[in-house]
């Protein structure tokens, strides 16, 4: 995880927090879910909506290393957190 999204995912309510701590331990069996691939900028990129807080974790996978890694979390309001994914992964 990177650090900017380690310190996004403490800002989170304790519940959303351990719901995407939840769904990230579901996906280290299948990471690649088709419905949950992004586009444009992010493609290869996948997502994790909480959608009644609104929230969404964006991430990618290393499938030589076996590695998922968180690179945003954040509100879709106004789409920010796809943008600041979008800055982070293409650095």
């Amino acid at each position: 995880m990177l650090d900017a999204a380690k310190k996004e995912l403490a800002a989170l309510p304790k519940t959303e927090n351990n719901q995407i701590i939840k769904r990230l331990i579901k996906l280290q069996d299948n990471p690649h879910i088709p419905a949950l691939a992004l586009s444009g900028n992010l493609a290869g990129c996948y997502e994790i909506k909480l959608r009644t807080a609104g929230i969404r974790a964006v991430y990618s996978v290393d499938d030589g290393k076996m590695t998922l890694l968180v690179i945003a979390i954040g509100k879709r309001e106004r789409k920010q957190v796809y943008k600041t994914a979008s800055d982070r992964f293409n650095e």
